[in-house]
């Protein structure tokens, strides 16, 4: 069987809405079913499915949403928006760019965009609306700002991409620090551009920041000091060597269990049991995608695909502009109709001999890819974030897209940058 039917057969079967990780099952075991000579058999499938999965990173993603779950039941993200809305809601654009602030903060805590989107956005949504802030406008910006969530560290798609390329899980952390900080400084200059445009309801905002600032600083400082201490004790553990990223996703469980239960007090021990149902329903889909991308993924490279496809690219673009250029389409497309766990897993070992070929450093493809993927949770059909702002607010998915085309018009302008100027990402590591 050809690898063109292989992955004809992939796509028949997304189309008619065949979940993601029964489709990559059926295509794994397809070229063994048509040629009993070829080595991967339903057996290799099956060990290779059962491998792929008994990996120590790997315990750093189920921790990793675990400890996203705890934080949004423990009202955390409202403790960060406080804290920056305190700074920032008095200028123009403050509280939409203190929604952005807190993105960025709360994406350093959970590692997912959606997670980042449902628990910031439940929060301050409503609050930029009472604001006199239009419901669109708010609703966009909490959805493309949450895609922030998988490119501040700890990201559970950098985790991913790790298992796929065998590159360091710290090193790609710490090169999402910049590109993250960048896309958020746009998504700021835009917020304060859009504001000037259509105005604010100086009256109402005045209100909302007065009431903080009746708080007092030392207040609103003492209720947000342990939330802004998560991210600072999850990364801190990680790059001064006291803990590897697993290790250091465990931490930030029983971190997130001790404030939310002992010093917030926001949960209650009867909720640890759905809490923990919770993180299983989220992850366990996760782990069949998983599972079924490393078979695929190994089914491939049998096939000789990642050859073929790096001969063909290779040859038919030569110059390194333009085939960055390509492959950046390529993933902004695949972005837009795959979920990122089986995109980064699948295409990781198609893409990674082509860019060391030309020269590309594997930690800055790996954010180039990352920030690509993220640009797909917020543009349809598949934009996870647009179903998840959407559900909260009520506000049509195609409506949300459209007022965030802007944004995402940001979120690609640093895409380009990062592309092709990568100091961005590897400065840091230097």
């Amino acid at each position: 069987m050809s690898s063109v039917v292989v992955f004809l057969i992939f796509v028949i079967c997304l189309i008619i809405a065949i979940p993601v990780s029964i489709s990559l099952g059926i295509v794994s075991v397809l070229p063994g079913m048509f040629d009993p000579s070829f080595t991967a058999s339903g057996t290799f499938v099956i060990r290779s499915m059962l491998g792929g999965l008994d990996s120590f990173p790997l315990l750093a993603v189920p921790m990793f949403v675990l400890s996203g779950i705890i934080m949004a039941r423990g009202g955390i993200s409202r403790k960060l928006f406080d804290v920056f809305a305190y700074f920032m809601g008095k200028r123009t654009a403050g509280m939409p760019c203190a929604v952005v602030v807190t993105c960025l903060f709360y994406g350093a805590i959970s590692g997912s965009a959606p997670a980042t989107v449902a628990a910031v956005g439940s929060m301050t949504i409503p609050i930029l609306v009472e604001m006199g802030y239009d419901k669109k406008f708010s609703t966009s910006l909490v959805a493309v700002a949450g895609g922030l969530g998988v490119i501040i560290p700890p990201s559970i798609p950098f985790i991913m991409y790790a298992m796929a390329s065998g590159a360091s899980v710290s090193d790609l952390f710490l090169a999402g620090i910049l590109p993250g900080l960048l896309i958020g400084g746009l998504l700021i200059i835009y917020s304060i551009g859009y504001c000037k445009k259509h105005g604010e309801d100086k009256e109402k905002k005045e209100a909302m920041v007065g009431a903080l600032h009746e708080k007092g600083f030392l207040k609103v400082l003492k209720d947000s000091a342990f939330a802004l201490l998560s991210p600072v004790i999850i990364l801190g553990c990680i790059y001064t060597g006291i803990a590897s990223p697993t290790e250091a996703a465990v931490i930030s469980v029983f971190y997130a269990f001790a404030i939310s239960i002992f010093v917030y007090k926001s949960i209650k021990v009867k909720d640890i049991w759905n809490i923990f149902v919770e993180a299983i329903r989220t992850y366990a889909p996760i782990l069949f995608i998983l599972a079924a991308s490393t078979a695929f993924s190994r089914v491939l490279t049998l096939m000789q695909v990642p050859q073929e496809i790096s001969g063909w690219i290779l040859t038919h673009f030569t110059n390194k502009i333009v085939l960055l250029l390509v492959i950046n389409l390529f993933l902004l497309v695949v972005g837009m109709v795959m979920d990122t766990t089986p995109a980064i897993l699948i295409l990781t070992p198609i893409l990674l001999p082509i860019v060391e070929a030309a020269g590309i450093d594997p930690i800055h493809f790996g954010i180039i890819m990352v920030v690509n993927l993220a640009i797909g949770f917020v543009t349809p059909p598949i934009g996870v974030n647009l179903f998840v702002a959407s559900s909260l607010t009520e506000v049509p998915v195609m409506e949300i897209a459209k007022k965030a085309m802007p944004m995402i018009v940001c979120f690609l302008l640093a895409l380009l940058v990062i592309t092709f100027v990568p100091a961005i990402s590897l400065v840091l590591l230097s």
